[in-house]
C-alpha cells in the first residue's frame, strides 16, 4: 500500500502550504483497502483465537462503494465469500468492480428514519446473520481494528512525511480513518489540530438530517467507533460546494478526484480564512474521481438534484 504521495495545492490556503495525501493510488483506488485488510484481518483472529474454521460460511458488511471495492479485492485474493450490503447513492462503477471481483451485491432502497439508507442497511444485516448464524459481520462502524489501521498507517504517514502539520482536514464517514489519523496525532504532534469535515446533513456530530446524494461522506447514525473529544473542530459542507471543488479543480487543474475529497477540499477553502499565513496544512484525499464520472461530472445527474443550478454548472469555486 502507498503511504507517501502527497500534492501541493498552496492556492487553497493562501500564505500557507497544503499538502494533499492522495489515497486513489492504493491497489483498491481509495483510502478504504487499509481498513479492508484491518477488518478481515480482525476477522482471522477473532476466529484463531475461538478455534472456529474462517470464514464460517461468507463475510458481510456495509458499504456506500469503497470498501466494499477494497472488501472484494481482499476476499478474492483470499478465497473468502463477500457480500456488500450498499444502497441507492452507491456509484455504478463501485458495484461494478465489487460484482466484478466475486461479491454478492445487495442494493437496500428503503431509507431509514434519518431519511439516508445506513440504518436499512444494518437492519438487514442483522436479519440476514439471524437467518445465516454462520455468516461474520465486520462491522466497520464500531470495530476498533478499523482505525487502529489508520492510527499505524495513515497517522503516522503523515508525522514521517510531513513533520507535525498545523492543520489536518479528515473526511468523516465511518470515522474510521479520522479516529485513527486523530489518535496518532494526539499522541505524537499534539500541536496538530485536527479538522473534521462532514456532509451538510450527516448526523455523526449531531447536526440536523437532510438528504443527502454523493457516497463516502456523512452517516444517518452515529458510528460507535466515533470519539468526538479527539476533534478540534468541525467544518460541515453542502454537497453543492464539493462538486463545485471537483469540477473546478478538473477543469482548472487537471486534477479528477471523487465527491469526499471535493467535500475536504472546499472545507479547507471555507476554513483559509481562519488559518494563520506560515502555516502547514494536510489534507486527505480518499479517492479519485473515476468512478463518479456519471454523476458529479455529469451535467443531467447534477441538475436533477440541485435544479437551481444552471445546466449543472455549480457555484464557482476558486481552485
Amino acid at each position: 500500500m502507498l503511504d507517501d504521495v502527497f500534492v501541493r495545492l498552496d492556492q487553497l490556503v493562501p500564505g500557507s502550504i497544503l499538502y494533499l495525501k492522495l489515497e486513489g493510488l492504493n491497489p483498491a483506488g481509495s483510502v478504504k483497502l487499509k481498513t479492508a485488510v484491518a477488518l478481515v484481518r480482525d476477522a482471522e483472529e477473532q476466529a484463531e483465537k475461538s478455534r472456529r474454521t474462517f470464514p464460517r460460511t461468507r463475510l458481510i458488511e456495509s458499504t456506500s462503494g469503497n470498501l466494499g471495492v477494497a472488501l472484494a479485492m481482499v476476499c478474492a485474493a483470499k478465497g473468502y465469500a463477500l457480500t456488500c450490503v450498499t444502497d441507492p447513492n452507491a456509484n455504478r462503477q463501485s458495484l461494478q468492480l465489487m460484482r466484478a471481483l466475486g461479491a454478492e451485491v445487495v442494493v437496500i432502497d428503503a431509507p431509514d428514519a434519518n431519511g439516508g439508507f445506513l440504518q436499512s442497511r444494518i437492519n438487514y444485516i442483522r436479519r440476514r446473520l439471524r437467518r445465516e448464524p454462520h455468516t461474520h459481520w465486520l462491522n466497520q462502524y464500531a470495530n476498533p481494528a478499523g482505525p487502529a489501521a489508520h492510527r499505524d498507517r495513515t497517522g503516522r504517514a503523515i508525522v514521517e512525511h510531513i513533520g507535525h502539520p498545523d492543520f489536518v482536514f479528515v473526511g468523516a464517514g465511518t470515522t474510521g480513518t479520522l479516529m485513527g489519523c486523530a489518535a496518532y496525532l494526539r499522541a505524537h504532534s499534539p500541536r496538530t489540530r485536527i479538522v473534521a469535515v462532514d456532509t451538510v446533513g450527516s448526523v455523526t456530530f449531531g447536526t440536523p438530517a437532510a438528504p443527502r446524494h454523493i457516497p463516502g461522506l456523512g452517516t444517518s447514525r452515529r458510528p460507535e467507533i466515533l470519539d468526538p473529544t479527539l476533534v478540534d473542530d468541525l467544518v460541515l459542507v453542502p454537497e453543492p460546494e464539493a462538486v463545485a471543488m471537483c469540477r473546478s479543480l478538473a477543469r482548472e487543474r487537471g486534477l479528477l478526484f471523487g465527491g469526499s475529497t471535493g467535500t475536504v477540499l472546499a472545507a479547507v477553502q471555507k476554513a483559509a480564512k481562519d488559518i494563520p499565513e506560515g502555516s502547514t496544512v494536510v489534507a486527505l484525499s480518499p479517492d479519485f474521481g473515476d468512478r463518479y464520472l456519471d454523476t458529479l461530472y455529469d451535467d443531467p445527474w447534477v441538475t436533477e438534484r440541485w435544479p437551481d443550478t444552471n445546466n449543472g454548472t455549480m457555484p464557482r469555486a476558486q481552485a
